[in-house]
């Protein structure tokens, strides 16, 4: 009978690690179907209230681990070796079993509703510092699996990637501890559902109302155009090839035309050469064209972008944010913002320019947004593989920051979004020898929460942690039995 029970345990034990495991695997990555991953820490939580403390940790542990399973491919693609794979994901693991442990040690002490916001503070502190340390920056935030989830993703505008991920861990938190008290304290178990509920409830309805409002500002009609199929190809007739597209593009009533990052690199001796192939057609259509090139001068080399606007001498911004190994290793970053006074029908707003990994940050975003920009003129390059996950990451920029979004990627997407974080218009770098996209975007600047106070919510977070964590340090010995 005894080893019945234990075996029903064991059982017991890995099918909640397996179900989370399973709900992470899809729920976030590179396609995450976004609901699933709302109830992920669900299982290993149930479990680990009513379990010791080293096996709630050590299966909170494996199915986090496990989970991370769906970013195994993506790491081989793009050349990042295993070992690193297993550091990445094993530090993520081990800060959830970290945070699940604090919850459940707070419970035992009957702290219920230090318990309930224990979790999501300690997993936002979490991902808040690795964003400041790590020099991907935001991009492994669970937040990220709810960029089609819209009324949600508004949440951005008040606190970020932070304030989304928390109220993530906050829902499973709030349904393990109510679950686990229904039979025992039923009126606390009703509290904490009720507040859980109410909250999420909040949010959505002022996530609907966001949406439902209008940006604003004027309707600006922008052209994308990127080639996955143009290697090998002499430089000047790739320029002359992208060029030909722009003007087919502008003659379709484009007012700014986006083409990819890193078309090819110029020396500082030729770099003429290629801005005689763009400028003039700025010059004699009025529109702006920005085209992304590496270059390499006496003083560096650099990641760019070239802004071509009519009647104006030829502007570049370069990449701050480098990829590394490979772009840290050969290019310097910039440190300087580049805005454009546009020209004709769209005079009077103020667009920007920043290039792909730059977006995985909050900044240089949030310092155009309080500038204000209307519209994000983007440059990128992507592994075909993330071309969804990464292409729509800046997307959440949009969202916190008050302005439409242009970004056209080569191996990715060509994609225009608004600031509610809507996707206007999108297609494949890939669908076609040159891929084009023309859309008609509001590209009015809002202000919001998250633009005025930026990262409060990731400090608060930290606060919150602090004090959870004095209170179980204060009622240390006082466990439930």
């Amino acid at each position: 009978m005894a080893s019945a029970n234990k075996l029903g345990r064991t059982v017991t034990a890995l099918l909640a690690a397996a179900a989370t495991a399973a709900l992470l695997y899809f729920g976030n990555g590179l396609m995450p179907l976004w609901p699933l991953i709302w109830f992920a820490p669900l299982p290993v939580l149930l479990l680990a209230l009513r379990r010791s403390a080293w096996q709630g940790g050590l299966l909170a542990f494996a199915a986090w681990l496990a989970g991370c399973l769906n970013l195994w491919h993506y790491f081989r693609v793009v050349g990042i070796p295993r070992a690193a794979w297993l550091v990445y994901c094993g530090a993520t693991a081990l800060a959830f079993a970290v945070c699940v442990l604090l919850l459940r040690g707070l419970a035992r002490r009957r702290l219920f509703w230090s318990a309930w916001v224990a979790l999501p503070a300690g997993w936002v502190s979490f991902e808040f510092v690795r964003n400041l340390l790590w020099p991907h920056g935001s991009t492994a935030c669970i937040a990220y699996s709810q960029l089609n989830f819209l009324p949600f993703l508004e949440t951005a505008s008040l606190a970020g990637p932070w304030g989304m991920g928390f109220v993530l861990m906050l829902l499973p938190a709030g349904l393990a501890l109510g679950i686990d008290l229904w039979m025992s304290e039923r009126k606390q178990a009703w509290r904490l559902l009720g507040a859980t509920s109410g909250g999420l409830a909040a949010l959505l309805i002022f996530g609907a109302v966001r949406l439902d409002v209008p940006q604003g500002g004027l309707e600006t009609k922008v052209g994308l155009v990127a080639s996955d199929a143009n290697g090998g190809a002499p430089m000047q007739r790739l320029f002359e090839n992208y060029a030909a597209r722009a003007r087919q593009l502008i003659v379709q009533g484009a007012q700014v035309v986006v083409m990819p990052e890193g078309l090819g690199t110029v020396l500082d001796s030729s770099v003429a050469q290629a801005d005689a192939i763009f400028q003039p057609i700025a010059d004699q259509t009025g529109a702006v064209l920005v085209v992304g090139m590496g270059r390499i001068g006496e003083s560096g080399r650099y990641d760019e972008a070239h802004i071509y606007a009519p009647g104006t001498a030829v502007r570049s911004y370069d990449k701050e944010h480098l990829l590394p190994p490979w772009e840290t290793s050969h290019f310097t970053p910039g440190t300087s913002r580049t805005l454009i006074a546009v020209p004709g029908k769209a005079e009077g707003q103020t667009w920007a320019v920043a290039i792909c990994k730059d977006l995985d940050f909050t900044n240089p975003a949030r310092a155009y947004g309080q500038a204000g920009a209307s519209l994000m003129l983007t440059p990128a390059g992507d592994f075909r593989v993330d071309g969804f996950f990464h292409g729509h990451i800046a997307v959440m920029r949009a969202v916190e920051d008050g302005f439409s979004l242009v970004r056209a990627a080569r191996h990715g997407l060509l994609t225009v979004a608004d600031d509610r974080g809507r996707i206007v218009a999108e297609v494949a770098s890939g669908s076609a020898p040159f891929a084009m996209l023309m859309a008609t975007v509001p590209a009015g600047h809002s202000d919001t929460l998250y633009l005025l106070l930026g990262d409060w919510f990731g400090w608060c977070t930290i606060a919150l942690l602090a004090l959870v964590l004095l209170q179980l340090t204060r009622t240390r010995g006082t466990a439930a039995k």
